[in-house]
C-alpha cells in the first residue's frame, strides 16, 4: 500500500516541482491520516502555499482512486523540518557543510557527524562524513540505516 502511494504522491508533486521527502501512513481504518513532507527542488524554502497546492494535486489523485481510501482520509503536507531525513545523495550533496545524526553499523551505532560530501566510487555514492574526534567516514548509501539533519539552538 506504501509503495502504491509514494507513486501515486510522486507523480502529484512531480508537475509542481516538488519532491517528496517522507511518507508516513497512521491515523485509523475508518480515518486514515496521510502525511507528506515536500521540499522544493529549486531549494527555496516550502510555503503554506506550496504546500495548499501539492495538498490539492494529492487529493486531486486520491480521489479519483476511491478504492485506496474512500473519501474519509486526512491529508497533511507539510515541509520536511529542520531535522528533516537524508535519503537520496542529493540530500547528501546539498546539506554537505551540516550537522547531521546518522545511525549506521559502520559508526557504531547512532552518531552525529559532519556531513563532509558525496563522492562517486564506480558510480555509486558514497557518503563522506566526519565524527566528532575529526575521523573520516565513507559509506555507501545502503549502510546509512537512518538520518536526519541535527539542529542546535544557540543562545
Amino acid at each position: 500500500m506504501k509503495q502504491t502511494l509514494e507513486l501515486i504522491v510522486t507523480a502529484a508533486l512531480d508537475a509542481y516541482g516538488f519532491d517528496l521527502v517522507e511518507l508516513r501512513l497512521g491515523g485509523t481504518r475508518q480515518r486514515p491520516l496521510l502525511d507528506v513532507r515536500i521540499d522544493r527542488r529549486d531549494l527555496q524554502k516550502v510555503t503554506v502555499d506550496d504546500c495548499a497546492g501539492a495538498s490539492r494535486a494529492i487529493e486531486a489523485r486520491l480521489d479519483a482512486d476511491p478504492s485506496l481510501f474512500g473519501d474519509r482520509y486526512v491529508l497533511e503536507v507539510s515541509s520536511p523540518g529542520m531535522e528533516r531525513p537524508l535519503r537520496t545523495d542529493g540530500d547528501w550533496r546539498r546539506f554537505a557543510g551540516r550537522r547531521a545524526s546518522v545511525k549506521a553499523a559502520a559508526l557504531g551505532g547512532r552518531v552525529e557527524v559532519e556531513i563532509v560530501g558525496v563522492d562517486e566510487d564506480a558510480g555509486v555514492p558514497r557518503v563522506r562524513l566526519r565524527d566528532e574526534k575529526g575521523v573520516e567516514h565513507l559509506l555507501g548509501l545502503a549502510e546509512v540505516d537512518e538520518a536526519r539533519l541535527v539542529f542546535h539552538w544557540k543562545p
